[in-house]
């Protein structure tokens, strides 16, 4: 994977150069900018605030949003061209290293100014690479009208478990109640990064707190049973038989959420949008909880937040177009527009449609209406400790789509074998990959 991104930055580079004689990528003289947008779930939003700009300012901006799990091989696709992105995403220090080279320092920019903690730069050295321009939170979101309904309310889940006596008794009356516990844990590529990426963040959490690091070159898998252990009650009761999750799709999970077949939903904070408005749910019918695995203190757990969204600006973009790629950004969170729009939720955007609902990390940020952000300070201030995002320490995507192969393997054929096979590419998958990444 390494020597493929070497080649990738060699052919980007010679491309570049016959292109546009070495760093210049616009077609004419006037200054553009290309967003390549990381997350399909506010692509109208993004769409929409793009056009508010131009309107505004008469900068051309352009939005394209690459698809869910694709993200890094559209990016080489487009670094690749004559007019590449000017403004794109890496998920942190890991991601970071493959596009190094092609990140302008914001130190002395407007918009790391504005950051309202440096914790939220993410740097190489002295330089700041990127930003992180959202916050956000992940768990398990409840229809709680539907969990009502089967006899429970979301304080009587407070372990695992509650949340696997609670689910398995969904499963058990599911004919009498019309619904299931969980929707579709889907492997396609759209969905997969939920269990791959996201519920793997789980057993890598818990054996960095035991062990007290933040970061290594071979994953023991201490906590890999309370993975599976998790992993089988998601699959073992949900809207469709564990076998039919390879061709399942995050389209499917959420709008079998909607449709009011499944009480639980494993995402995130940045599903706001797409949850509530009309025909959809009220902030009343939802909550989200942690995602409870049989490890550590359970009683004080709190949502998974953190952030894998950093801005990256494209070191060999024009300077017209990188100024104008600062001034798009730094309007973003400091505009009234901007931040109404990034924080707001329904009625926020200036079409009067549901906003993005952010928590971003500027000083001009507006409170989110997010009910996910708010039970997540809620949980704070009552002491729950968040569970950080160490999935950014994840060696590469080869690992994670290893462990995703291996995930649906065994979903498809629950035996121990095919779980070991999970634990293999966990296991010794990182240390490979680790190795490989830092040679």
């Amino acid at each position: 994977m390494k020597r493929l991104i070497a080649l990738m930055m060699s052919l980007v580079m010679c491309a570049g150069l016959a292109a546009c004689g070495g760093s210049d990528t616009s077609s004419d003289d006037t200054a553009s900018v290309y967003y390549l947008n990381f997350k399909p779930e506010q692509d109208a939003q993004w769409q929409e605030l793009a056009a508010a700009y131009t309107e505004e300012t008469g900068v051309p901006v352009t939005v394209v949003t690459a698809a869910s799990g694709e993200y890094e091989t559209t990016l080489m696709a487009e670094m690749g061209k004559s007019e590449a992105p000017t403004l794109f995403q890496v998920n942190g220090p890991v991601g970071l290293k493959n596009w190094i080279d092609y990140c302008y320092d914001l130190s002395g920019s407007e918009v790391y100014g504005q950051l309202t903690s440096d914790a939220f730069a993410l740097k190489a050295e002295e330089a700041v690479a990127g930003i992180g321009y959202v916050i956000e939170s992940y768990g398990i979101i409840v229809n709680k009208t539907l969990l009502a309904q089967a006899g429970y309310a979301v304080e009587d889940i407070a372990s695992f478990a509650d949340l696997k006596a609670v689910a398995e008794d969904i499963t058990a009356r599911q004919a009498e109640l019309g619904f299931a516990a969980f929707s579709s844990a889907g492997m396609d590529g759209s969905s997969d990064w939920r269990f791959k990426t996201h519920l793997a963040n789980l057993p890598i959490y818990f054996e960095y707190q035991a062990d007290g690091i933040n970061a290594t070159d071979a994953i023991k898998g201490d906590y890999l049973d309370n993975y599976r252990a998790m992993w089988d009650l998601y699959i073992n009761n949900s809207t469709c038989a564990p076998a039919e999750l390879s061709a399942k799709t995050g389209d499917d999970s959420r709008n079998e959420f909607l449709a009011g077949e499944a009480v639980f939903f494993q995402n995130g904070s940045w599903e706001y949008g797409n949850l509530v408005g009309e025909g959809k749910f009220t902030d009343a019918d939802l909550a989200m909880i942690p995602i409870y695995v049989g490890a550590g203190d359970e009683a004080n757990q709190g949502l998974c937040t953190g952030t894998e969204n950093y801005w990256c600006v494209n070191a060999t973009a024009s300077e017209a177009d990188i100024q104008a790629t600062l001034d798009f950004m730094n309007w973003c969170v400091t505009s009234e527009v901007g931040t109404t729009a990034m924080c707001g939720g329904e009625g926020a955007m200036p079409s009067g449609a549901t906003g993005m609902g952010f928590v971003i990390p500027f000083k001009a940020a507006k409170e989110s209406a997010n009910v996910f952000v708010a039970q997540d300070a809620e949980m704070t201030a009552a002491g729950k400790l968040p569970v950080s995002w160490n999935f950014t320490t994840m060696p590469s995507e080869e690992w994670k789509n290893g462990v995703g192969s291996a995930l649906t393997a065994y979903a498809a054929d629950q035996t121990d074998d095919n779980w070991a096979a999970v634990v293999s590419a966990f296991v010794d998958g990182w240390a490979t990959e680790y190795q490989l990444a830092n040679s």
